[in-house]
């Protein structure tokens, strides 16, 4: 039985890659709703039809073990999604508690980047309330990293120019932590370290979904049951477009390379 991966686009890739890591005997299902995308700036109603209708397909395929590898979705139906199917269900979340951590220890801030659905989703507020005793928190929408990754735009004279204009009210010397609070972000990440100050930490909470998956199917005993492939679907279409299937192996190879 394979993993089944969802995301809105190519940034559940970003989470994906870090669980062919650790569990490179895995077979694969990437769904990217990619009639759809981005998710980030829809009515919330809109987009959890789309997810829902996603996830059905997927469940279709007979997985074993289902990713919402999307911060919008997962804010959005992670609980429902979890109520309504009997095989486990793995959410990503901005990975406030690590930086909050790490950052009132130095006395920084923290600043989490994400879309602005998952910044003003209940499930972000009520995480931030629960970890963010002193008012470290920052958080800033930047929906146009979501369109770049989306158009294959990774050039840093295209997307340099769009960040340091977001960025350009905040004294970045003040932070400690950058969350990286949607999937698609991850790709530039060599961009960002060119603009904030060397000393602060980039993360993301792909690697710790990846090891929950893990130990997940370890429990099970539901381990190592494939070898490594992968099948791309977009928006309930198989792809079999030698040019597209190709756009995702370079993906998986630029991840690697970060």
């Amino acid at each position: 039985m394979k993993i089944g991966f969802f995301d809105s686009g190519i940034g559940g890739m970003t989470v994906m890659h870090e669980s062919l890591k650790c569990l490179p005997n895995e077979d694969y299902i990437f769904y990217a709703d990619t009639l759809h995308v981005p998710y980030g700036e829809k009515p919330k109603e809109e987009v959890r039809e789309y997810i829902f209708n996603a996830v059905d397909f997927l469940a279709n395929q007979g997985i074993k073990a289902l990713v919402i590898a999307c911060n919008t979705a997962t804010s959005i139906a992670v609980e429902e999604l979890r109520r309504k199917y009997d095989f486990p269900i793995l959410g990503i979340e901005p990975a406030v508690k690590p930086a909050v951590q790490s950052c009132e220890e130095n006395q920084k801030k923290v600043l989490v980047l994400a879309t602005n659905l998952t910044l003003k989703e209940e499930k972000f507020h009520n995480l931030v309330k629960n970890i963010d005793h002193h008012n470290i928190v920052e958080s800033l929408p930047l929906p146009g990293l979501v369109e770049f990754a989306e158009n294959f735009e990774f050039r840093k004279e295209k997307v340099v120019p769009y960040l340091k204009e977001k960025l350009s009210s905040f004294d970045l010397k003040q932070y400690g932590t950058i969350v990286l609070g949607c999937t698609h972000f991850p790709y530039f990440t060599n961009v960002l370290k060119e603009i904030f100050p060397p000393e602060i930490n980039i993360i993301s909470g792909s690697i710790g979904t990846a090891k929950n998956l893990k130990t997940i199917l370890e429990a099970k005993n539901q381990i190592d049951e494939g070898t490594g492939n992968i099948v791309y679907f977009q928006s309930g279409n198989k792809v079999e477009d030698e040019e597209i299937l190709s756009r995702y192996e370079k993906l998986l190879t630029m991840l690697n390379e970060l």
